[in-house]
């Protein structure tokens, strides 16, 4: 049974690596909610077919990101991390991502806290078909991490960039792209750089958003509050957070 194998996955390698695919879905996932996929082992388990990978509690770095070269159909990866920072996932991983898997639809990292720029200019340029990207507490990231998406990813509905030092330039050139009609959450809470620019810039050109979390952002003023109070009456809103300073 695949429990068995679990248990005892460096005497079964070899036969791990010649499990149909249907199988091995099941294996990962397996492994994945255990925490047992690593840099070492997730080579055995990845199959040309596979289409989503949830590595939350798995311990890999940047050289199981290096291995999914054969995965062309990943549609979605988690790599975030619940609690604490996540170290070894850096932009040179995610570029790797990016270059091995064009049919990306979700990318999560939030709290991947090394990945800068550089890895989403490459998703954004090569994942065109992206829909949901979480780079919360992702530290390194800056407003050309923004402009990249808005520019290149029309599909984009769903973006968290709280925690980061992203400005209100950052956040006008992603709405004011291509994805802006298309854009439905966005959270940017805990963005010590941004003003009530940033917030206006989201309510004018995002028709369809319905969950806009901006909390503890400390420039942000009363005149933000004026601006959602339209959005609030016409009851679009599903969640609403923030903090006026």
């Amino acid at each position: 049974c695949l429990q068995c194998l679990t248990k005892n996955l460096s005497r079964y390698s070899a036969d791990i690596k010649s499990l149909p695919p249907n199988i091995k879905d099941k294996l990962i996932k397996l492994m994945s909610r255990q925490g047992q996929i690593t840099d070492a082992n997730i080579s055995e388990v990845l199959h040309p077919a596979v289409e989503s990978l949830d590595l939350r509690d798995c311990d890999i770095s940047d050289n199981a990101l290096l291995q999914l070269y054969n995965c062309k159909q990943l549609k979605k990866i988690n790599l975030n991390s619940c609690k604490e920072n996540r170290f070894g996932i850096t932009s040179e991983g995610v570029i790797a991502l990016a270059l091995s898997c064009p049919y990306l639809r979700e990318a999560s990292f939030k709290r991947c806290c090394d990945i800068t720029d550089s890895g989403v200019l490459a998703l954004a340029l090569n994942c065109q078909f992206l829909q949901i990207v979480n780079l919360g507490s992702c530290s390194g990231i800056m407003d050309a991490s923004l402009q990249a998406l808005g520019e290149n990813c029309k599909f984009l509905h769903s973006v968290d960039f709280s925690s980061t030092q992203v400005t209100d330039d950052g956040v006008v050139a992603l709405v004011s792209g291509t994805c802006s009609k298309n854009l439905k959450e966005i959270h940017m809470e805990r963005c010590v750089n941004l003003t009530d620019v940033a917030v206006e810039a989201v309510l004018t050109c995002c028709p369809k958003i319905h969950i806009f979390l901006f909390h503890g952002c400390p420039l942000i003023t009363d005149r933000s509050r004026d601006a959602l109070e339209q959005l609030i009456i016409s009851n679009k809103i599903k969640q609403l957070t923030w903090t006026v300073y």
